[in-house]
């Protein structure tokens, strides 16, 4: 719960869930370039936050990549991420995981699972193209 309650008091203040945005906010950078197989990671150097982007992966996937290493940028600050495998439906590792929860937690509020709410988990996870642990998962802090 305390994850979602970073994400969504970042949406309150700012009055956005758009990651991109958020990352302004929070003056982090974000970088979009070729990464080949890798997704995205987050990295700071001389103290300037940086969030890099595989720009050859579709636009949703950008998304949500940068949902994810923003909370690597808000959840974990001092760390650098070293990268984020493209064939790897769940991250292993205690931060890997506590990102992807602040990334479903940013851009699906309560409301958003409320319209999948008669659906299940394996039907929502289908319409917003989540894998069933992060659906379980949002369900289960609502």
């Amino acid at each position: 719960m305390r994850i979602k309650n970073i994400a969504e008091s970042l949406c309150k203040k700012y009055m956005t869930r758009n990651p991109y945005e958020l990352a302004g906010c929070k003056n982090i950078r974000v970088i979009e370039l070729p990464l080949g197989g890798i997704k995205g990671y987050y990295s700071t150097c001389y103290r300037q936050k940086i969030i890099h982007i595989n720009s050859d992966i579709p636009e949703d996937e950008q998304l949500r990549t940068c949902a994810h290493e923003l909370g690597h940028g808000i959840l974990h600050p001092s760390s650098n991420t070293p990268f984020l495998r493209a064939s790897s439906l769940f991250p292993i590792g205690k931060y890997e995981k506590e990102a992807e929860h602040f990334a479903v937690d940013l851009l699906y509020s309560d409301d958003d699972f409320q319209e999948y709410i008669q659906f299940s988990i394996p039907e929502i996870a289908e319409c917003l193209n989540l894998p069933i642990q992060l659906v379980e998962y949002r369900l289960s802090v609502m």
